[in-house]
């Protein structure tokens, strides 16, 4: 760090699943730089990525409003949820995290056979009732695997089996399906424009589609997956024949189709545009800016792994901070398989935030407490560093007596 005294630190975090919120991480981060170097100036710029936290955050970038309701939760029960109207009061944010998260999926209840974007729908409806003229969808966090199936029948569509009978909720319903009546869709969203931030990198079927990445994380087991896997790859082929919109859409491979378990797709077929998440979810946030002047990043993530490059937000914070020349920590609830593959992509280290086993509900309730403390320790191991490196630079060039040669205590390792 430049200015040793009164460094800049930009603190640009994602949150942390079922603990805290972008916001929140930020704080504790902030708290741990403070009880180290309590002179430097902290920039705090939690950043999303369309999961949780996604519409409050825009709506309090840009003076926006925002709007609470109830609706149909993943699991079929009402819940509270809300919306987001920016400042513009045209542009609408519909965070599918808020009707269809996986926090919002009791552990005891987790099936994506079983769980629905319904709520999903119903949230759509609510900002066209309130006179959105673009709808911005952010795709993260999710409890669901129903292909956006359920948005759909919120919106409008039927689906119905051989015999003309409508399926119910879920993506176990979906190997009956048979066709899609799409003329009770609410017409409004003919001229809406639906914009969907997505993780690119995720598709609807094949190897790599969403029953097999994330249908175990949301509680399907192995026979589970293979049955999601082959009911998801029907409703594509019946998306493409009786709804899709734009003729020559790939809804089973297209890059950003499996987003939230496949709302992508089920969204894309009746007309939505899907963006790589952080070409419209950071626009607000002017990242670039911020990096001008900063010694040190400090971005964070609930699990830093070999996931971590493909679309998530510590990558992406990288990426710029590089370009800046701006070196990157990253905080981690936890460090998982091939972890170091982060260090090929800007983040000098990373630092994990237990300091002893304990359970997942306990690192949760303690979040900002293990976050703040990590980033404490992570701190005090850099200024030893620095201390270190500006001893070792006095050493190598004090004047030495004649007749004396004077060399560094630690000399560089040959090639």
């Amino acid at each position: 760090m430049r200015h040793l005294s009164t460094p800049t630190v930009l603190v640009a975090p994602s949150g942390f699943k079922e603990s805290l919120g972008a916001g929140a991480v930020a704080e504790a981060i902030a708290d741990g730089v403070q009880r180290v170097l309590p002179g430097a100036i902290i920039r705090r710029m939690p950043l999303i990525d369309g999961g949780e936290g996604t519409a409050r955050a825009l709506v309090e970038a840009t003076g926006g409003t925002l709007h609470e309701l109830t609706v149909t939760g993943p699991v079929g029960d009402r819940i509270p949820s809300h919306f987001g109207m920016l400042g513009d009061g045209q542009t609408a944010v519909v965070e599918m995290a808020a009707a269809a998260g996986l926090s919002l999926v009791p552990r005891d209840r987790r099936n994506p056979l079983r769980t629905t974007t319904y709520g999903v729908g119903e949230l759509l409806l609510a900002a066209l009732d309130a006179g959105a003229t673009r709808i911005l969808v952010g795709c993260g966090d999710s409890g669901t695997s129903d292909g956006g199936a359920g948005a759909l029948q919120a919106l409008g569509a039927r689906l119905l089996d051989e015999e003309g009978r409508e399926l119910g909720l879920g993506a176990r319903r979906l190997g009956r399906l048979d066709r899609i009546y799409v003329h009770g869709l609410d017409p409004r969203l003919e001229d809406v424009g639906i914009d969907i931030a997505c993780n690119p990198t995720n598709v609807l079927t094949g190897p790599r589609g969403v029953a097999r990445v994330f249908g175990p994380q949301k509680g399907a087991t192995p026979k589970q997956v293979d049955r999601l896997a082959k009911h998801l790859k029907h409703w594509a082929r019946v998306l493409e024949r009786d709804v899709l919109v734009e003729a020559g859409t790939d809804l089973r491979r297209g890059l950003g189709t499996g987003a939230s378990g496949g709302l992508g797709a089920g969204l894309a077929a009746i007309g939505g545009a899907l963006h790589p998440r952080f070409d419209v979810l950071l626009g607000e946030f002017d990242l670039e800016d911020a990096l001008r002047g900063a010694d040190l990043v400090i971005t964070a993530e609930g699990s830093i792994d070999v996931q971590t490059p493909h679309g998530k937000i510590p990558s992406e914070v990288a990426r710029r901070a590089e370009a800046a020349g701006v070196p990157v920590l990253a905080v981690a609830g936890t460090i998982g398989a091939e972890a170091d593959c982060v260090l090929d992509i800007g983040i000098g280290a990373v630092q994990g935030i237990l300091p002893a086993p304990m359970t997942l509900e306990e690192a949760c309730a303690r979040g900002a407490e293990l976050v703040a403390d990590a980033t404490e320790r992570a701190m005090r191991m850099l200024l030893l560093g620095i201390e270190m490196a500006g001893h070792e630079q006095h050493s190598a060039h004090r004047t030495a007596p004649a007749g004396l040669t004077v060399r560094p205590r630690l000399e560089p390792i040959a090639a």
